[in-house]
């Protein structure tokens, strides 16, 4: 089973929120540029994450968003339940009726491995990844980019 692109577009947006939050408030379309996530996908996906109060907005000219509370408060588990989303492996979704009502001979197994999932993300915060070397080169690459001027095709002109 794999997290769907809700889960990891949430977390991708709160990970460039927290990169850049030192700055001010962070717009969507800061976040839409960096990351290439789709300003009206992010702006559903902020909806639910504001709901969850892991973000909080600020109106008007100048206005974005901020972390709801410290980075390192907020958890990548936080992040994909606030979404609605998580990764669950048994069929029952945990209610031991995957079998024609009766709890079928892998339920245990499953189980166990959508809770160490979500342990291991209960785990770890933003503020973990921020502090990743990974994460800090992918975030400065991304920034030049931004800033640097647009490149001309090259080849003849007509």
């Amino acid at each position: 089973m794999r997290l769907s692109t809700k889960g990891r577009y949430a977390v991708t947006a709160m990970l460039d929120l927290a990169l850049h939050t030192e700055e001010g408030p962070v717009t969507l379309a800061d976040i839409s540029a960096n990351q290439g996530i789709s300003l009206s996908y992010l702006e559903q996906l902020f909806a639910l994450l504001r709901a969850k109060q892991l973000v909080r907005g600020v109106r008007g000219p100048g206005g974005g968003y901020y972390l709801g509370r410290p980075s390192d408060e907020i958890s990548i588990a936080d992040i994909i339940c606030a979404v609605d989303e998580w990764v669950e492996f048994t069929r029952c979704s945990g209610k031991e009726d995957c079998r024609d009502g009766e709890r079928c001979l892998t339920h245990s197994l499953w189980n166990e491995l959508s809770e160490r999932i979500y342990n291991f993300l209960t785990d770890i915060s933003l503020a973990d990844l921020v502090k990743r070397d990974e994460v800090q080169e992918v975030a400065s690459k991304q920034v030049e980019e931004l800033l640097s001027p647009p490149r001309k095709a090259s080849g003849a002109a007509a």
